[in-house]
Order: structure tokens, then C-alpha cells, then sequence
């Protein structure tokens, strides 16, 4: 019997956020090649990809083997491993599996994108069940957010176990400590390879506990005397938790803002995984009633996302919250790489509005929900795999996390450091490699309402407008004599002026009469006006604006 396992990375390697990895089980004897995977999150988009809402992965190979899909697992409710399922269950409609929080989380988010028809197992946090040739066992890890997992995925080739986001915390805000116990059962049992979260692999040392939040709060609450803003990820149900515990501490009603957090808060309340006195809650148009000094505003908005309640309020656009003196707002978030000009930006306006400022660079508002240096070190000795793959990080992360194992006996062969679309595959023996072939993980990006409908094209022609504007040039021609019946008439937006540029564009316009003149039965005439307009902005301004030519033809 020919056994084989693959481990198809689709996003998460190389990069923070949309995580999604593919593992597909093959037997050559029998029928029974299953895929079974791991998230499916988004990523904020980078700089360069102008007008885009979000990133998510390509899932071009399961929808190729949807047949063998079997589902997918979610660790946790955070964005980047649950983002992107209202735009891939619409064409990938398989179970989910998830614990009752994220389940929760993930209703509340195909709701707000209208996705109905999802199936959702809730599965506890500790389970063992099985799908097609994947005996799957679940255990506890500690995290940013209650219900947090770890994954363990055993096959007649081996145990793989997928880490899941997670950190060794000695004091987390729901209590539940990572599960040690399981981990060392799973090393003494054996396990093939350890897939392990490298977020803060060039973290030296141990991440610290969310306790020290918590006293963050209380001196900040102490201290302020106006209202208090705190900024989070909707998802970051612990760290709201922290907020609501501090405004019942001080004495402060708590007003939730923005649809995204209301609703997770209200789920998170009627599940049992927020604890809160319902008659501390009070909606934004109540906020007039109450002194400042006794006011918890809690909202979206430390990425510096341009929709978010706080860029609105550092904005000035906020149709509910205005700012002023004597508030202080509490950013209790790190900048994601990618969005350090937005978080920048937004924390420029804060301060214009001369309001008190706290962020993550002088005060400890905020600590990393993934282990640092020792704890990943720790992780890999509790389980003790053949091979080690580190995930979930940009790629300097990745061979940093991959020396971490070397430093602890691991041969290099027995490290892989992949990148989104490689296959590492084990065959019937237990023998890890990298394949040389590659599967389809390119960025699909989400603009509006469309999906993967945005390339390199369309971005480079956003480019191009954004640098250098767009120059149209319109010109009416009679078909049999090839003369000039109107214009040419020219238009530019975000390229020059019009009134202060006439002696430019009287120039283009000779150009367009003389090139109309020289080939006007051309059936190339738009291309050839394209090519002597472009020369002759480039010789006048040193500018390439796009150029769209519109020959009517009379």
C-alpha cells in the first residue's frame, strides 16, 4: 500500500494573515484521497494594491478537487483565519468545524455578508473525531481569544500537529492555560511534524501575560478624567474583555461602536464567553447623559482602517463621536505589517485633536497573542517531531523559527521552509520533501463586491492614474474624405491644470491634427495617436499619464 500525505500551504507562510493550508491524504490501493483544511483568513492589503479591501487565498486547487474536500477546521475567530469564508464558501460551500466562539464569530460574519446554507459543526475545544482517513484530535491553546486550538491530524502516514495561534500564558483572561498535558501526550506518542506559529520568532524571551493589560487599564482608567476610547480588533473578545472589567472597576458605563463589534459583543455576551452586567452597556445616543468621566467607548479602528469608528472620529467624519480635549483614546493594538502609514496617520489626527494618546511604543496597551523565542522553543520540545514546518510569519520569521530548531538538535533536512503554493509530502515510510511542483497560491484580491477580479493589470493602470492622472483625446473624422469633422477636443484629470497648460495641449492638439493627417484611413489610427501623444507629454512634462485616444468615425 502506497500511503502518501501532503501539506499544501495556501496562505500564511511568507506573510501575516490569510491563513489556509491544504493536506491531502492519498492511498494508490483504494478510492480514499480526502483533503482536509486548516483556516481560511484574510490579510490587509499592501500599500501598492490601491482601492483593494482586503487579500484572501486562492483557492483555484480545492475547487479542482472539490469532490475530495472534506472540510474546514478553524482554530480561532480571528480575521486572518476566518476572513475570507464569506468569498470562499459561496463557491466552496464544505463543512466548517469550530469550537462555539469562532462558530459564533463566523455566523455573525456570513451574516453580515448575507452567506446563507453554511454548514457549522461546533466542536468542543477538546475532541477527537474522525473524517474520511483524518483522525482529528483538538486541544487547547492560549491565545488573544477564548476558544483557541491547536490541531492535531493523524493518517496511516503519520500525526501532523498544527500549533494553531498560541502563546504560553500563565495568567490568560479566560483562565484556560495551553494544553501541556496534551502536547507532551502527543510527543510521547509521536508525531511526524510540527507546524508551529512564528509570529514573534524574532521575539527573544517569553510574551508576556495579558494580566499586564490589565493593570495597563486600571492605571490609565485612575488617571483619566474625560472619556476613555479603546481601539481593538473586532474579534479581540479577551481584550474587550479587559475593557469592560476596568469600566465596572471605575465605575464608567460601556458604549460599543461600530456594527462589526456590537455584534460580535452581543454573541460573545449570549454565548457565555463575555461577562458583562447588561445594564453597563449603553447605545451611542445616550452618551449625552453621562458625564465624561463615566464613559468606556469601545470600538474598531487600531489598524487605522479608513471605515473603522476611530479613523472616523480622528477624521472628523463620525457621525455619533466627536472628539475633544480631556479624552483619552487607548490604541490596544500592534500595527500589522503593511499598515504602519495608516496607523501613523491615524495617530497624527488623534493627537491634532489634542486628545490624550496611548499606544503600544510607550505603554504597554497592548501584548502579542503568539509566543516569543522561548516559549516556540518549548513547543517543539513538548511535542518532539521528526520534522519541524514553521507558519503563520513573514519569511525572515520563518528561518528564524526554523535556527530556533537547529539550536535544539534538528538537522536542517528535517526543517522545511516553504512559501505559499509549495507541497511538502510524506510518503508511506515517514520521509518528508519538498516537491519540486507548485500549487496556484497567488493574492486574490477583494474590491467591493468583486473577487479575484482585480490583477496586475488593473493595479498598474491604478498606479499609473494615481502618479500621473489620465489624458483623453477626442477626435471626429469623416470616412471618406478623412478630415477632421470636430475637435480635437482634450480632457486631463490628475495630470495638469487645463487653464494654466494651454500652451501644452494647443501643442497635443497639432500633434493629434498631424498624425490624423498622416494616417487617418489607418485602422491603427488610435494606437499610432496613443504612441505620438505619449512622446510628445513625456518630452514636454516628463510625465506618462494614460493616455485614452477616442476616434469617432462620420
Amino acid at each position: 500500500m502506497a500511503n502518501s500525505l501532503r501539506i499544501i500551504p495556501l496562505g500564511g507562510v511568507g506573510e501575516i494573515g490569510k491563513n489556509m493550508t491544504a493536506f491531502e491524504f492519498s492511498d494508490d490501493s483504494s478510492a480514499e484521497d480526502a483533503i482536509l483544511v486548516i483556516d481560511a483568513g484574510m490579510m490587509f492589503p499592501e500599500s501598492h494594491m490601491l482601492g483593494v479591501d482586503l487579500v484572501i487565498p486562492d483557492i483555484t486547487y480545492l475547487l479542482e478537487n472539490q469532490s475530495k474536500v472534506l472540510g474546514i477546521l478553524i482554530t480561532h475567530g480571528h480575521e486572518d483565519h476566518i476572513g475570507a469564508l464569506p468569498y470562499i464558501l459561496p463557491r466552496l460551500n464544505v463543512p466548517l468545524y469550530a469550537t462555539k466562539l469562532t462558530a459564533g464569530l463566523i455566523q455573525v460574519k456570513l451574516k453580515l455578508n448575507k452567506v446563507r446554507d453554511a454548514t457549522i459543526h461546533v466542536i468542543p475545544e477538546r475532541d477527537t473525531f474522525s473524517l474520511g482517513p483524518f483522525t482529528i484530535e483538538t486541544f487547547h491553546v492560549s491565545h488573544s481569544i477564548p476558544d483557541g486550538i491547536g490541531i492535531a491530524l493523524t493518517t496511516p502516514v503519520g500525526t501532523i500537529v498544527h500549533s494553531g495561534d498560541f502563546k504560553f500564558d500563565p495568567n490568560p483572561v479566560d483562565g484556560e492555560m495551553t494544553d501541556f498535558a496534551k502536547l507532551a501526550e502527543l510527543g510521547a506518542r509521536g508525531v511526524l511534524a510540527l507546524m508551529s506559529d512564528s509570529t514573534n520568532a524574532d521575539s527573544p524571551g517569553h510574551t508576556p501575560s495579558e494580566q499586564v493589560i490589565q493593570d495597563t487599564f486600571a492605571r490609565v482608567f485612575a488617571l483619566a478624567e474625560g472619556r476613555i476610547i479603546v481601539a481593538t480588533f473586532a474579534s479581540n473578545i479577551s481584550r474587550i474583555q479587559q475593557a469592560i472589567d476596568a469600566a465596572q472597576r471605575f465605575e464608567r458605563k460601556v458604549c460599543v461602536i461600530g456594527r462589526s463589534i456590537q455584534d460580535n459583543v452581543k454573541m460573545s455576551v449570549e454565548l457565555g464567553y463575555l461577562e458583562a452586567d447588561p445594564n453597563r452597556f449603553i447605545r451611542a445616543d445616550e452618551l449625552e447623559n453621562y458625564a465624561s468621566s463615566e464613559i468606556l467607548i469601545v470600538c474598531t479602528g487600531g489598524q487605522g482602517e479608513p471605515t473603522s469608528a476611530l479613523t472616523k472620529m480622528a477624521n472628523r467624519e463620525h457621525k455619533q463621536v466627536s472628539l475633544k480635549k480631556g479624552d483619552t483614546v487607548i490604541l490596544s493594538s500592534s500595527a500589522i505589517p503593511g499598515n504602519e502609514e495608516m496607523v501613523n496617520k491615524t495617530l497624527n489626527n488623534l493627537f491634532r485633536e489634542g486628545v490624550t494618546v496611548y499606544y503600544d511604543r510607550f505603554m504597554d496597551v497592548h501584548v502579542s497573542g503568539h509566543a516569543s523565542q522561548e516559549e516556540q522553543k518549548w513547543m517543539i520540545n513538548l511535542v518532539r517531531p521528526k520534522y519541524f514546518i514553521p507558519i503563520h510569519g513573514e519569511y525572515r520569521h520563518l528561518v528564524i523559527h526554523g535556527r530556533l530548531a537547529e539550536s535544539l538538535g534538528y538537522r536542517p533536512e528535517n526543517i522545511f521552509v516553504v512559501e505559499n503554493g509549495d507541497v511538502v509530502q510524506f510518503d508511506s515510510n515517514g520521509r518528508g520533501y519538498v516537491l519540486r511542483e507548485e500549487v496556484s497560491a497567488a493574492d486574490v484580491l477583494v474590491d467591493g463586491i468583486g473577487v479575484g477580479d482585480i490583477g496586475n493589470i488593473v493595479l498598474r493602470d491604478r498606479h499609473q492614474l494615481a502618479q500621473d492622472g489620465f489624458f483623453i483625446a477626442m477626435v471626429g473624422i469623416n470616412m471618406r474624405t478623412g478630415e477632421i469633422v470636430f475637435g480635437p477636443e482634450i480632457e486631463t484629470r490628475g495630470f495638469v491644470y487645463n487653464p494654466e497648460a494651454e500652451s501644452m495641449i494647443e501643442g497635443a492638439k497639432q500633434v493629434i491634427r498631424e498624425a490624423v493627417a498622416a494616417s487617418a484611413h489607418d485602422p491603427g489610427l488610435s494606437a499610432a495617436l496613443k504612441q505620438v501623444l505619449g512622446e510628445y507629454l513625456y518630452k514636454t512634462t516628463r510625465r506618462r499619464p494614460m493616455i485614452i485616444p477616442v476616434v469617432t468615425e462620420l
